[in-house]
């Protein structure tokens, strides 16, 4: 078994969520697994004593930084902190002596992570230089002012440049956890553990922010079904009929539950979900745009990009270009 020992750092007013979400998404994946994962994570501080965190719920570290010592570190999780003025104006913090910590962490780490805002802190330990990193949106222009050497990118989820990932918005730790076991164990189990934490099966890395590609959240077990049914056929010829015949309903009330409890209407809903498949293989795999098209329902590249230029304002290549995971 490999040893993947994981540490992710605390300090006072850090994000509760960017702490609590890595582990959990590391314990989903040991029920899905009949051999030890070889996570072991540790959650690591100044000294001992309870960490509050900005939701003013306090933290217990299990080690000191001293206490980590030289060992080596499999994956370093750095979350973030920040503060709101009077204006209600937001601002990533960066603790000196965070920051000093995190660089020495760093030197004996295979992989370095940052949740949210605490991609200041590994800009400001010098980790991002040269690098194109993410951060929440709500401070990428304070990264960019601060470090201009980083190429800042305010849009996507989560950003690999190397052995270094950056992630966004709060509950991005979920989607940066499953990238990151994606990394170790396939894509196959880090869906497994998306199921088990019940949000999109693979919310590419490139997927804005801002985007709600989606309904996430279904009303009813019938929704539910039909939304699976819809991704597991999307290279198939889907129709209201088909789809009708997949619930046993009829194509009418087919039809009521897109309006009624998805919002939509059965041409449009498949048609997004056929676009959110493509820029997952746009990013993760190096398939033709033909295979692209074909795997994904649209038939033909022409079919594609139009659908492309219709939901995103880009083509199907531009979209590649700008996302492209690097691989390591």
């Amino acid at each position: 078994m490999i040893e993947r020992f994981v540490v992710i750092v605390l300090f006072e007013g850090v994000d509760l969520l960017d702490v609590t979400g890595p582990p959990e998404v590391f314990s989903l994946l040991q029920r899905e697994m009949e051999e030890p994962t070889g996570y072991r994570v540790v959650l690591a501080a100044e000294t001992m004593d309870p960490v509050t965190t900005s939701a003013g719920v306090r933290v217990l570290p299990d080690v000191t930084f001293d206490e980590v010592g030289g060992r080596s570190i499999d994956t370093l999780i750095v979350p973030g902190s920040v503060e709101v003025d009077e204006q209600r104006r937001v601002r990533a913090i960066a603790d000196p002596a965070v920051v000093a910590r995190i660089g020495d962490l760093a030197a004996r780490t295979r992989r370095v992570t940052s949740v949210c805002v605490g991609a200041h802190i590994l800009a400001a330990a010098g980790l991002l230089d040269g690098k194109r990193a993410t951060t929440h949106w709500s401070t990428a222009a304070q990264l960019a002012a601060e470090h201009p050497e980083i190429e800042v990118d305010a849009d996507p989820i989560f950003i690999r440049d190397g052995d270094v990932w950056t992630g966004a918005g709060i509950s991005s730790c979920l989607d940066l956890s499953l990238a990151l076991v994606a990394d170790d164990f396939g894509a196959e189990l880090a869906q497994k553990v998306a199921r088990q934490l019940v949000v999109y099966l693979k919310r590419p890395g490139g997927q804005s922010q801002f985007s709600v590609p989606l309904v996430q959240i279904a009303t009813s077990t019938r929704v539910d079904d039909l939304r699976l049914f819809i991704a597991e056929h999307l290279g198939e010829h889907l129709t209201v009929t088909s789809l009708a015949e997949s619930l046993h309903i009829s194509d009418r009330h087919l039809t009521r539950i897109f309006k009624t409890e998805l919002g939509t209407t059965p041409a449009a809903y498949i048609e997004q979900a056929r676009i959110e498949a493509a820029k997952n293989r746009l990013e993760t795999s190096d398939d033709t745009l033909a295979r692209v098209a074909t795997t994904c329902g649209f038939g033909t590249v022409d079919t594609l990009a139009r659908a492309f230029r219709r939901g995103l304002g880009i083509t199907p290549g531009e979209y590649r270009q700008r996302f492209r995971l690097q691989r390591a």
